[in-house]
Parts: C-alpha cells; sequence; structure tokens
C-alpha cells in the first residue's frame, strides 16, 4: 500500500472519532506504538520478536512498547519511552498520529495502542534482553486474507478465536494480531476474519467472566 495513502486515511478514520478507553480495576495501564515507515514508496510496519527471557510473551511478535511506569506523565510517554528503550528509537524520531481503542489481554494488562511514523532508515540499537529481532512487515499484508489464518483455543475451559498472520519465519498473533485485525478493519475496512471483534477484543461475556475470575465486580467504559 502506498505509504501516503495509508498514512492519510488513517489520520481521516482516526480523527473523526474518539478511542474507546476501559478502565478495568488491577488491570495494569500499559501502551504500545505500531511504527510506520515508507520503505520503496510502501507502508511498511515496524515489529520485534520478544526474546525467550522477558516475563511476559516469550517469544511472540509484539509492537514496541510496555508498562506504565511512575515517571511516566501520560501513556503516550510510556508507548515512546518503552519504544526507544526496547529498540532504540529515539522518542523525538517518532511522531504520534492516533489513538486505538484500549485493549485487555489475559495477562492482566490494559494495553493502549498509538499510530506512529518514523524515519526510513530509522535508528535502531535493540535492547538484547526483551528483543531477540526487528521485522519490517509490509502493511499491504494484512489487507488481503492470503496470510491469515483463525484458529480456536481453550482458556479457562472455553474455546475462543485466535487470530494469525504469517510473515516470513514468524507468526503475529495473540494480542498483537487482535490489535492489528481491528486497526485495519477500523480504518481500511477491511477484515479477513468471519466476524468484527471492532468494539470489543473479545465478547461481552468473555470480559465479565474474566473481570469475575480477577476478583473484581465490574468495569466502567469511560469516553
Amino acid at each position: 500500500m502506498n505509504y501516503q495513502q495509508a498514512i492519510s486515511t488513517i489520520q481521516e478514520k482516526l480523527g473523526q472519532r474518539a478511542p474507546q478507553r476501559l478502565k478495568i480495576p488491577e488491570f495494569i495501564p500499559s501502551a504500545i506504538i505500531l511504527p510506520l515507515f515508507e520503505k520503496n514508496g510502501e507502508a511498511h510496519l515496524l515489529l520485534t520478536v520478544r526474546t525467550d527471557t522477558v516475563a511476559h510473551h516469550k517469544g511472540q511478535v509484539s509492537c514496541p512498547g510496555g508498562a506504565w511506569e511512575t515517571q511516566d506523565a501520560s501513556l503516550e510517554a510510556t508507548a515512546l519511552r518503552e519504544t526507544e528503550e526496547e529498540v532504540g528509537i529515539p522518542a523525538g524520531h517518532i511522531t504520534l498520529i492516533g489513538q486505538l481503542d484500549d485493549f485487555p489481554t489475559i495477562t492482566n494488562f490494559m494495553v493502549t495502542p498509538y499510530i506512529g511514523t518514523i524515519p526510513y532508515p530509522y535508528q535502531s540499537n535493540i535492547n538484547r534482553e526483551e528483543v531477540a529481532e526487528l521485522l519490517e512487515v509490509p502493511l499491504a499484508l494484512f489487507l488481503n486474507d492470503q496470510h491469515f489464518e483463525m484458529k480456536e483455543k481453550t482458556f479457562n475451559g472455553k474455546r475462543y478465536p485466535v487470530y494469525y498472520y504469517y510473515f516470513n519465519h514468524a507468526i503475529i498473533w495473540g494480542v498483537t494480531g487482535f490489535i492489528l485485525n481491528r486497526f485495519i478493519e477500523l480504518v481500511f475496512d477491511y477484515n479477513p476474519a468471519p466476524k468484527s471483534i471492532r468494539s470489543d477484543p473479545r465478547n461481552e461475556a468473555y470480559l465479565r467472566e474474566n473481570i469475575v475470575r480477577k476478583g473484581t465486580q465490574n468495569y466502567k467504559d469511560k469516553g
């Protein structure tokens, strides 16, 4: 997909709506960036492959980011700080152009995703304790069903759909697969899955059940 066209569409679509914010007690606030860049005139997305030594989501493909810390003035600051710490891209080289809906994970994180642009070639100095490698994924990969598959996984005795995107030797799935699926549908009106998860990352019953399981009684949707 042409880079300038993609950025224009993202800014237009995200500028027309307020992102859905979720507040679930005891979930850990965190933020990620979907970093876009222009390579050979086409839009690409920079993703990371996590090492097998990190605490969560070992070996999985992720967007740069992490948990909010007390020195962070905002979740935007969290996303920029974590990207610089993990990948080595200075915060000043990242331009945030939009925000997506919050996404609660089964590992108790409330993820706030941002869309950002970075220069290419980009400056990088990856943290080898957290990042095994960087992936430069064409945005076009997510705009057809050739590299997509939906499977079901069992969690707490129930089966749920899981999205998989295949890129060379890497498999993009889990939270990253869900967030990218919602992003592509929201902005580009395309979804290779048979059912949309834009309004809810899994479904209302699952989310309520997950909250009760964690010892909380309700959740509040702000905004």
